[in-house]
């Protein structure tokens, strides 16, 4: 369906879903933030995409952050609303069950950067800045950035980015663990296609099994994180992807998997 402020396209298992508002640099409006519920919302249920790319139209910006037009008027009542709104965004991306991949072109900034951080894998051009400047505004992240800072990088590192408000490069956030890889402009689009064409051949309830396992894991004791793995290593016996992979392997041939 048509959004006011996205547009979406299918390659394949791969739906590209793109935030649309170069203008304003793809900033975070209301709107913005209901339609990108409503895009996950259908990528999830649709069997056909296996693999989600996030980006922002323009080659200026990712998300250069909230819409502060919005922001400028709210009430702590709204705010909190807001936040909360914002949260539930970047919760479902984190645990969609489909690997989700943000190609980061330009700024990546406050809101930007938080819902670049929800996403599994994040892939920027050299010449992406980072950074979360809400201090700047008087406020503080909103949509979870303090929280996913803390967990991909340091508890060092999330307080110098929070309370400094500074931009850093592309370079520095990959130091930091806050990318995954960083690659020159003109091969962006290439490299985060092939990775997603890569993850879209393998089998769904893996990926899923993956992603849940790591998320739990991520936020529970040691003990408690190894369980659910168990858990999950043993339904992924039940599929027929997994019967498919290891015969395919076992027969020197590649793998099709069909996401049962």
């Amino acid at each position: 369906m048509a959004f006011q402020t996205l547009h979406c396209e299918d390659a394949g298992a791969v739906r590209r879903i793109i935030i649309n508002r170069p203008d304003k640099l793809n900033a975070l409006n209301r709107q913005t933030l209901a339609d990108l519920h409503q895009a996950f919302d259908q990528a999830a249920a649709d069997d056909t995409v296996r693999v989600i790319v996030l980006s922002g139209a323009g080659g200026k910006a990712f998300v250069a952050g909230a819409d502060i037009s919005e922001l400028a008027e709210l009430s702590p009542i709204e705010a909190r609303e807001l936040s909360r709104f914002g949260q539930r965004l970047m919760r479902k991306i984190e645990t969609l069950g489909k690997p989700v991949i943000a190609e980061v072109a330009g700024f990546c900034l406050g809101g930007g950067m938080e819902l670049a951080m929800a996403c599994h894998l994040r892939l920027a051009s050299r010449k992406a800045k980072f950074g979360q400047p809400e201090v700047n505004l008087g406020v503080i992240p909103g949509f979870g950035g303090t929280q996913r800072l803390l967990r991909l990088t340091s508890r060092a590192a999330a307080l110098e980015l929070c309370l400094l408000g500074e931009q850093i490069d592309a370079e520095r956030a990959y130091q930091l663990g806050i990318i995954n890889a960083v690659f020159e402009p003109e091969q962006l689009a290439e490299e985060v296609q092939k990775r997603a064409e890569h993850m879209a051949a393998l089998a769904p309830q893996a990926l899923r099994g993956v992603i849940e396992a790591i998320t739990v894991g991520a936020e529970s004791a040691l003990d408690v994180g190894l369980e659910f793995e168990t858990q999950a290593f043993a339904v992924a016996f039940s599929t027929e992807d997994m019967r498919e992979g290891t015969q395919a392997f076992l027969a020197r041939r590649p793998a099709e998997f069909k996401g049962r």
